[in-house]
């Protein structure tokens, strides 16, 4: 569990740099837009992941690692979008952007390794395609949920599936060496 403890934080700095300086370039733009917004997006990301898996070709010259960063970092946007959809200010000082993203990386890193004790590490035995199917799945999940105006009967609610989603792309990226 160790390994997988610093595999996590190794994957996670390179994905908090990235945000990082996306936040230097744009701000915090993605203030805008709303969770089925969101949703769409890593649902773009991880439909081009899966085509690429299944037909071995890719024309634009970004590899699956990054659409799995993306998909972490979309995630935990999505998570700060939850905490933050009634307050209106669109543009957050940097400071309180990264300390957003840490609050819900630790809290999603919280949830994967309850999980990942129970579930034996049972993602280093799976393939990324599984991962990705699952991320699917999750995405398609959070689709029915939005669609039913976020009311769900027995269901985890749609933070948990972002947070799934988030924890799979890190199996994902430290399964694919990153």
């Amino acid at each position: 569990m160790n390994n997988t403890n610093f595999e996590y934080d190794n994957v996670i700095k390179k994905c908090k740099e990235l945000f990082e300086a996306k936040l230097s370039d744009y701000g915090t733009s993605w203030r805008i837009l709303r969770l089925a917004s969101l949703t769409d997006q890593i649902f773009i990301k991880a439909s081009r992941i899966r085509s690429i898996q299944e037909s071995g070709k890719q024309l634009v010259d970004e590899g699956i690692v990054s659409e799995f960063i993306g998909m972490i970092n979309y995630g935990i946007i999505a998570l700060i979008q939850i905490e933050l959809k009634d307050n209106q200010e669109m543009e957050l000082p940097k400071d309180k952007a990264l300390s957003l993203y840490d609050k819900y990386v630790n809290a999603t890193k919280s949830l994967m390794l309850k999980k990942n004790h129970d579930y034996s590490e049972a993602w280093r035995d799976m393939r990324v395609s599984s991962i990705t199917d699952l991320i699917l799945m999750k995405i398609l999940r959070l689709k029915q949920i939005e669609d039913n105006q976020g009311k769900t009967l027995v269901s985890e609610g749609v933070d948990a599936n972002y947070q799934d989603i988030v924890n799979y792309s890190v199996f994902a990226c430290i399964k694919l060496g990153l």
